[in-house]
């Protein structure tokens, strides 16, 4: 029976003992809720770290018994592999580097090998209880390799993956030494979720630009599987929160906090200890918002909770002397005798005291300097039973893409946060209802059921996708059923491209001539008198004539604005124009002017404008930019536009290379007709052929042709296989 195993670096239970035995209490976290319904549902099974080093064999069988009562299974690891692979690579590389705090990082090599070591732990793991048919889900940075190792050993699996924490461009990431190895580790995933599209992106254009992967959309071709990259902004379990705030427990601590506090207008803060949370700037705005306000003494307080995090590492040590440092300076100049402006406590609180703490606040201000998502932010919304309170959120947070009725700040800015208090105090009960209602709306749609609900469905569908793809993709056994066809007939009609199926793309379009193995299998191809072999090519009828004008193929040039026959001259489609190249030409100038290494070609029909030599990114904005002004242009003219790979061209509507094989092919009949091509263009002549036909495209699986293949490599192979089938028979 199919099962879902979810892994972590942690599982979601905390472990202690009482009187000798094992006590396993379960996580409040937002992951252990949503995957709660999951994990523990029929033989599904959640694997991680148990969260403490146990080193006796019969404490792990022990330990291992009691957790497998609640489908967990647990991963042991020593103290050096939590120390150099977690708190090393994780968190002193990942984390910073992550989080935009570069100069954090620290690039141990040793910390690069308990990594993989510890990923590879995770691994055997999963394959000792994996079955055909599971799904596997990873979570997070702390397991980026994971991915791509199981994909080694369980190629047909379905895998997803989801980054719980920000993922930073290209101009971070590329700082990672073993940068290359970590995306090919996760792109091992079907699926890869973010919480925003920026991650996505940057993932993407880290993708893109350090392994020279094809992206198109959300869509990162490996080979020949589409993994897609995809949002998933995670919420959190808004009934809880909801319901917690009508019980009378949390009710009685409202009013023991509120009898505390007095008539005092509670700001809350909530963080773990850590440098990405914006703590020292979020200090700094209230002291300047106490110095602008004078009428908030007495009147108003922040209520700050540090829960403690890594307190023993330098850096975070470091970080909790200097908020303790700042609260006391604050309160030593604002305090007065009944009075403090910041209460402030480092320990970590019960569910219900927090709850009580939401209900109480009027502003919850939570401005971290990077977030991946941020469940405070909506563990208040949530709790706002009376749609009252005002949310102050940092726009840096993943939450601010969605609860876009806060009032959003950078936390940077210490003015920006003096102000965003200033204004959420003064704000009408209506106001605030209005856009806490908005919120809590989009709080309880996108809830973590919601959200693991769809990334679930989400794989299943990636994964049927895929499966789909991969049974038009030409395997051995298809390629032997072609030949067979291929030797068979009487009558053959070969339609290849040039760029892209023959040869390899090159940045120089000049020095992408045919080689000699090419030369080969064409001239042997062309020389078997019961084919009729066509070259239809994008390339100017000049380059044609001069490197295939000896064999006996029949050449069309320019899409089809230009034909040739074996032994004939060379002859244009009728009707044709190129008086329209006087408007579109300056257009292409300005354009090449501001994007280096740009070049346009012209043809006798059309214009290329070309982008293969322009730096990643550049030449995909000034594309789109280009592909725009040129839609305005060419609107009320018969001419077609098209995007291809690192090229735009224009050309006359009446050039069509499925037009041009129709009109080839109408002299005669044919047995056995083959279309190979990998570019838009090439489209027209899969459309135009008959359903018969074995139409190939090279590269891609999105198509209209009812076949492909990888890489123009696999072309040729495919065609040797007719020639040595053919010789074969021969002998």
């Amino acid at each position: 029976m199919r099962k879902t195993i979810i892994v972590s670096n942690r599982l979601p239970v905390k472990i202690t003992r009482k009187n000798g035995e094992i006590v396993l209490t379960p996580s409040e976290g937002g992951l252990a809720t949503g995957l709660g319904s999951v994990y523990r549902e029929g033989n599904n099974v959640w694997i991680g770290w148990p969260g403490q080093e146990v080193t006796d064999v019969m404490e792990q069988t022990e330990l291992k018994t009691e957790l497998a009562k609640l489908n967990l299974l647990p991963v042991y690891l020593t103290a050096e592999e939590i120390n150099q692979f977690y708190e090393g690579f994780s968190n002193e590389i990942l984390w910073p580097i992550f989080h935009y705090m570069s100069t954090y990082a620290r690039y141990e090599q040793s910390y690069w090998d308990f990594y993989i070591r510890v990923n590879e732990k995770f691994k055997e793991a999963i394959l000792a209880v994996a079955e055909p048919g599971d799904v596997i889900w990873v979570q997070d940075y702390q397991l980026l390799l994971l991915p791509g190792m199981l994909r080694a050993d369980l190629p047909d699996a379905s895998i997803g993956f989801f980054q719980h924490i920000p993922f930073p461009s290209y101009e971070l990431f590329r700082l990672i030494p073993w940068r290359v190895e970590l995306l090919n580790g996760i792109l091992g995933a079907d699926l890869i979720g973010f919480h925003t599209f920026d991650d996505a992106r940057h993932f993407i254009g880290s993708c893109v630009r350090l392994l020279a992967y094809h992206a198109s959309a959300n869509t990162i071709t490996v080979n020949d599987r589409s993994v897609m990259v995809e949002t998933f902004p995670m919420g959190i379990d808004n009934r809880k929160f909801e319901s917690l705030s009508s019980t009378a427990g949390v009710q009685n601590q409202v009013q023991v906090l509120a009898k505390r506090f007095q008539d005092i207008r509670i700001i809350l803060s909530i963080d773990r200890l850590d440098y990405s949370k914006g703590i020292l700037q979020r200090l700094q705005g209230f002291d300047l918002f106490l110095q602008n306000n004078p009428w908030a003494i007495e009147k108003v307080g922040l209520a700050m909770i540090i829960v403690p995090s890594r307190d023993t590492v330098p850096r975070y040590k470091e970080l909790r002397d200097q908020i303790d440092q700042l609260v006391g300076n604050i309160n030593a100049r604002y305090r007065t005798m009944g009075w403090s402006p910041i209460h402030y406590f480092y320990r970590s609180f019960p569910l219900e005291i927090l709850a009580a703490l939401y209900n109480l606040a009027d502003i919850c201000l939570v401005t971290p300097m990077r977030d991946g998502m941020n469940l405070v932010a909506k563990e208040y919304v949530a709790s706002r039973i009376h749609n009252n309170g005002v949310l102050i959120l940092s726009e840096m947070a993943g939450a601010s893409k969605e609860l876009i009725d806060a009032i959003v700040v950078n936390p940077n800015d210490a003015n920006a946060i003096a102000a965003a208090i200033d204004e959420a105090l003064e704000m009408s009960l209506p106001e605030q209802q209005h856009r806490m209602k908005s919120m809590r709306q989009i709080v309880a749609k996108f809830n973590v059921h919601h959200w693991v609900k769809l990334f679930m469905a989400t794989l299943d569908d990636v994964k049927k996708t895929q499966q789909s793809m991969l049974a038009r993709r030409i395997n051995m056994t298809m390629a032997q059923e072609m030949v067979r066809d291929y030797v068979h007939a009487s009558k053959r009609a070969i339609f290849l491209d040039y760029d892209g199926t023959l040869v390899d793309f090159n940045i120089n379009l000049e020095e992408a001539s045919p080689d000699p193995e090419l030369y080969k299998i064409l001239t042997t191809l062309a020389n078997d008198p019961q084919n009729q072999l066509v070259l239809v090519s994008g390339r100017k009828k000049d380059n044609l004539q001069q490197w295939f004008g000896q064999l006996p193929i029949d050449l069309i040039a320019e899409h089809g604005a230009w034909q040739k026959s074996q032994e004939g001259e060379w002859t244009q489609l009728p009707g044709l124009t190129d008086q329209w190249k006087g408007e579109i030409l300056p257009i292409l100038d300005t354009f090449t002017d501001r994007t280096p290494g740009a070049l346009i070609e012209e043809k006798s029909y059309s214009l290329v404008w070309h982008y293969r030599k322009v730096e990643e990114g550049l030449g995909e904005l000034r594309a789109n930019e280009l592909v725009d002004t040129l839609r305005y242009y060419i609107a009320d003219k018969p001419l077609q536009l098209l995007p291809g790979d690192k090229v735009i061209e224009i050309k006359n509507v009446e050039i069509n290379k499925g037009k041009a094989a129709l009109s080839w092919m109408k002299e005669a009949s044919f047995d056995f007709i083959m279309g190979i091509g990998d570019d838009v263009t090439d489209e027209d002549i899969f459309k135009a052929l008959p359903a018969t036909a074995y139409t190939i495209k090279v590269g891609s699986y999105i198509s209209a042709a009812r076949f492909y293949l990888r890489s123009f490599r696999e072309v040729r192979q495919l065609l040797k296989m007719f020639l040595q089938e053919q010789n074969a028979m021969a002998n």
